[in-house]
């Protein structure tokens, strides 16, 4: 058996020996992930598994034990895999049982061939998430996450799998250009094939391949650039394919998860995926799949990283600062809720200030923001959404610039936020609305397709005379039935199918915004800073940040947590 310190480095070590043991009963896989799932309890071990959100993946060791914070963009179709395979060897006829689950690529000896028609083979079923990093995540709750923990797992170039580079000489480069067949030979070694799944018995050299974490990147051989489907321009951090085992139907699309899984990066994806493909090595069903589809679902390992995952959880909040799970009567968590209520009061009345400042000391406005920022969606009746508040802060300067910086500070108190600046252009041009590409067969990302509590900012003061073509009208469509309805209307061609959502939406505007809301405030100054950059920023500087910590558990707290309404209210 491996040792302890193997189920973090070695996963899949620690699942071949849960395998061989109780081969053939079909508990095993309940026992990985209990075993793994009380290996997580320890000591704060969730700590020390590297995250794809912190540490670039060519710093990561293929195969060990990742965790990945994340939000559903797509699911794919089902695939199915040889959960179990057989391998002879053709000279002695031994027999070996192997596991296919958590791998993209059947493992067998050196004189060793799968057996296809082995009695032994169990052909299972597993679904692929297309997930990307949750959109507008603010800077804060990744520091607190992973730069400032101690006990962070940080991995570095000198203590970590450094991916090797394999250099050619120019007399090789021509060779290949000459005979491209040997380039594949090189890489590809001898294949098995199995249904839907290229297994190879492969030992690929692993090259490494460096990729800006745009929106948009530059693909091996040299194709289109390859979109990583964000959902909002600029942002950054791996997309991964999370393959999900177990209980896949309790996730939909735009569900934040934490998944901890084995971490796949093998060339040979890459290869066996490529348009170079050898036709010898491909199912016949598999040509039935368009190039798109192909370039879209089997990207390049290197790019888009798989994760097959041993234990998923549905995040409540991605608040660090906060328990995972406040619904849980741990200990811990009531302790935590119970001393943060005990000093709820005197925190409101420093945040009220802080507001009251940021509004240029307008109290009553900062009363608003405050129940704008606390508000969520806590139920909906028939079509009606209870518990949203979203506000249009009207009177606002016109050039922008007190709606940029009122952005900025409520970012430091949220944890996932997003500027839309409303310009006839960005209406006309921009993609709001998520909408299904049949030929890739992928939902392709818009603007709205948001996680759950994310604070949207729009701000309509940049919106100058002009018309809105088709698109924009639909786009501002799309903005008013998110604000009334709370729900995106999907466009899968055919038809819409809606998408309910809790999106915060605070609407800045120098008159009447032309947008619905439950609440119309009108800013009323009380100074009028010289420099609206540099009285702002003196407010950031200002506040501790054990204060800010504060402000940003209140404003999450109070949004999470459980509360009743009197009839006498409601009357």
């Amino acid at each position: 058996m491996p040792c302890v310190g193997d189920w973090l480095n070695s996963p899949l070590s620690i699942v071949q020996g849960i395998f061989a043991q109780n081969v053939p009963n079909s508990d095993w896989e309940k026992k990985v992930t209990e075993y793994f799932k009380e290996k997580l309890k320890e000591n704060n071990a969730t700590n020390w598994v590297p995250s794809l959100n912190d540490v670039p993946v060519h710093y990561l060791k293929p195969n060990s034990l990742v965790k990945f914070r994340c939000m559903v963009q797509d699911m794919f179709d089902p695939e199915f895999y040889m959960g179990v395979y057989e391998t002879v060897d053709p000279n002695t006829n031994a027999r070996v049982l192997h596991f296919g689950k958590y791998r993209d690529v059947a493992e067998c000896g050196p004189q060793q061939e799968i057996d296809l028609n082995s009695s032994q083979t169990v052909t299972s079923e597993r679904q692929t998430f297309y997930c990307v990093p949750v959109p507008g995540e603010s800077a804060w709750v990744k520091e607190i996450s992973f730069l400032t923990d101690p006990v962070q797992a940080r991995v570095s170039p000198s203590t970590s799998y450094t991916p090797s580079r394999h250099k050619r000489s120019y007399e090789e480069d021509e060779d290949m250009d000459l005979h491209p067949s040997k380039q594949k030979e090189q890489h590809m070694g001898k294949s098995c094939c199995s249904g839907g799944d290229i297994h190879g018995c492969v030992e690929p050299k692993r090259l490494e391949t460096e990729a800006s974490a745009g929106h948009h990147v530059i693909s091996p051989n040299c194709s289109p650039p390859l979109d990583l489907n964000f959902p909002l321009p600029g942002e950054k951090g791996p997309a991964c394919l999370v393959k999900v085992y177990e209980n896949w139907e309790s996730f939909k699309v735009n569900d934040v998860l934490e998944v901890f899984g084995v971490l796949s990066v093998d060339p040979v994806l890459s290869i066996v995926n490529s348009e170079e493909r050898d036709s010898s090595t491909l199912d016949p069903m598999e040509c039935m799949d368009t190039a798109e589809e192909q370039r879209v679902h089997s990207p390049p390992a290197s790019l888009v990283p798989r994760i097959h995952v041993i234990l998923a959880q549905k995040l409540q909040h991605i608040n660090p600062l906060l328990p995972a799970c406040l619904k849980e009567e741990e200990s811990k968590t009531c302790e935590f809720v119970s001393n943060f209520m005990s000093e709820l009061s005197p925190v409101r009345a420093e945040l009220l200030g802080f507001l009251t400042h940021a509004l240029l000391g307008d109290s009553l406005a900062a009363e608003y923001l405050i129940l704008h920022l606390i508000s969520t969606v806590y139920a909906r009746r028939d079509v009606l959404p209870l518990g949203k508040f979203a506000v249009n802060l009207s009177g606002c300067p016109r050039n922008g610039a007190f709606t940029e910086h009122l952005y900025r500070l409520i970012q430091q108190l949220v944890p996932a936020s997003y500027h839309l600046r409303m310009s006839i252009e960005s209406m006309n041009h921009s993609r709001f609305i998520p909408h299904k590409d049949y030929t890739a067969n992928r939902l392709v990302s818009g603007l709205l397709q948001l996680a759950s509590n994310t604070s949207l900012v729009i701000d309509e003061t940049q919106l100058e005379q002009g018309q809105l073509d088709t698109a924009g009208v639909h786009n501002v469509t799309a903005l008013g039935n998110l604000i009334t309805w709370q729900k995106v209307d999907y466009d899968f061609n055919y038809h819409r199918m809606e998408f309910p959502c809790n999106i915060n939406v605070l609407i800045t505007s120098e008159g009447r915004s032309l947008l619905p809301s439950d609440c119309q405030v009108h800013l009323q100054p009380q100074i009028i800073p010289p420099n609206m950059e540099e009285y702002m920023s003196s407010l950031l500087t200002a506040v501790l940040p054990s204060v800010l910590n504060k402000f940003r558990i209140y404003l999450s707290l109070l949004r999470l947590l459980d509360y009743s309404i009197s009839d006498e209210v409601t009357k």
